[in-house]
């Protein structure tokens, strides 16, 4: 998957340190097309539960006075009132109530659903979430990977899950490759299918931004690319393909992973829509571990992932992940085994949020 492509930008290296500066950089993360199909308003970041606290404390006191004796008065009304009847619920529709139909798509395992909802039954996100690893490549520090649950969007009029990740260089491994890469991808919170990707890369010699947009009524991905190097200058692609029903796209398929039940025998599959293919990501339970991190000593559950295009696999060697082994799956560690060596993105700090 993608996430894992970013991790291996590590071992491309440049006689160069620096990121490359560019007097357009301003308009060129900016795309009008893009924001006339799609409209993306984002939560405000709640205020500290102590500083919340405190202001209604402080707003309690002021009223409480006005609030005593209007609550007398109404104590004196309600005691010379009758007991309104209560209303007596409606019956269910049979043929509702008969009615039953499988969770979609069949591909999909549905241990942890109930019904046909596409919600799981125990969220495991929590808005304020924050997952922290550091990147190793041949024992050595090469950066960090930030994963978090931001507070919910909403996207053309659907709340969505707000998911962001990070990967940055280390700054000893700057000194030969930087990279400064973020991420946004929007997941609709009934279905949980993505609206939206946005990618910002900012490396050595490159700037890049692409986003993408599944139009999940007509089935289509519609996706928007910029590069601009010193070689080549500015670059644009623009392209369009139909996606299968309920695909994830390359990086909410790796937050999407952890709304499902890994069990012993277990074996996961989802769609992902990705480069103009319509693939699967497949992930195998290997078996469970007790993994000693920086983060501290967690239960885990160890997976290994296969990415399957027209029935083959596609990837070029092992990638194992291991999930936290409780309601929440956080992702605790990353191996992927390359030509040469291996990459390494173990989880160093966790935030839960709320």
């Amino acid at each position: 998957m993608r996430i894992i492509s970013l991790v291996l930008l590590f071992s491309l290296f440049s006689c160069s340190s620096s990121f490359l500066k560019y007097d357009k950089e301003d308009k060129f993360f900016k795309n009008e097309e893009f924001e006339r199909e799609v409209k993306i308003q984002e939560e405000a970041v709640k205020e500290e539960p102590a500083k919340v606290e405190a202001a209604k404390t402080e707003a309690e006191e002021k009223t409480s006075a006005v609030s005593a004796t209007t609550a007398v008065k109404e104590i004196k009304k309600t005691a010379v009132k009758k007991e309104e009847p209560k209303a007596k619920p409606k019956k269910a529709d049979a043929k509702t109530a008969a009615k039953s139909t499988k969770r979609q798509p069949e591909i999909e395992d549905n241990d942890g659903f109930e019904g046909a909802s596409r919600r799981p039954l125990k969220d495991p996100f929590k808005v304020g979430e924050k997952v922290v690893h550091e990147v190793s490549y041949f024992s050595a520090q090469a950066g960090t990977l930030t994963m978090q649950v931001k507070p919910f969007a909403q996207v053309n009029n659907r709340k969505s899950y707000n998911f962001f990740v990070g990967l940055e260089s280390s700054r000893i491994f700057s000194s030969f490759y930087s990279v400064d890469d973020t991420v946004n991808t929007f997941l609709d919170y009934e279905s949980l299918v993505p609206h939206v990707l946005k990618i910002n890369i900012k490396e050595t010699g490159k700037l890049k931004q692409a986003q993408s947009y599944f139009n999940n009524d007509t089935l289509t991905a519609n996706y928007w690319e910029k590069q601009y190097t010193e070689k080549s200058g500015e670059e644009e692609k623009k392209y369009t393909w139909d996606i299968l029903p309920f695909s994830q796209n390359a990086f909410s398929g790796i937050f999407y992973m952890r709304v499902f039940n890994w069990k012993e025998g277990k074996q996961i599959s989802f769609r992902v829509a990705e480069d103009k293919k319509n693939i699967v990501f497949t992930g195998t339970f290997v078996g469970k571990e007790k993994l000693s991190t920086e983060a501290g000593e967690f239960n885990a559950v160890k997976i290994k992932a296969s990415i399957v295009s027209r029935g083959a696999l596609s990837q070029t060697g092992d990638i194992f992940i291991w999930l936290s082994d409780d309601d929440r799956k956080y992702i605790l560690r990353i191996e992927a085994k390359i030509k040469i060596g291996t990459l390494v993105s173990e989880v160093i700090e966790i935030e839960p949020g709320s």
